[in-house]
């Protein structure tokens, strides 16, 4: 008998639902990895990034702005609009300024 776990499942509006009410890049990227069954050296690479640097953009320790968010979502096939909100609610996250866009309403646009 197998005691290996079937792997986890992840879907990426689940995934962000059950994220806080305002999804930061770093979780909609993980998200977005997570849901696609890529390891972070994989995500990197296509990105054009390290590893490393990926796991900072995760874990909310680097930003991306919202042009480089926009050329993230162009090379995995993303919409747009989706990197690019949350990239700019980190901006404005971090100037503490309280202005929140529904990702869950941009994906479904």
């Amino acid at each position: 008998m197998s005691t290996r776990k079937k792997p986890k499942i992840y879907d990426a509006l689940t995934e962000i639902s059950r994220l806080q009410d305002q999804v930061s890049f770093g979780e909609l990227i993980r998200s977005m990895r997570l849901c696609d069954e890529i390891s972070q050296s994989d995500m990197a690479r296509r990105l054009g990034i390290s590893k490393q640097h990926l796991s900072a953009i995760e874990n909310q320790r680097k930003a991306v702005s919202p042009v480089r968010a926009a050329k993230f979502a162009e090379v995995l096939g993303y919409p747009v609009d989706q990197f690019v909100i949350a990239a700019i609610e980190d901006e404005l996250r971090e100037a503490g300024i309280a202005i929140h866009f529904d990702l869950r309403k941009a994906a479904c646009a």
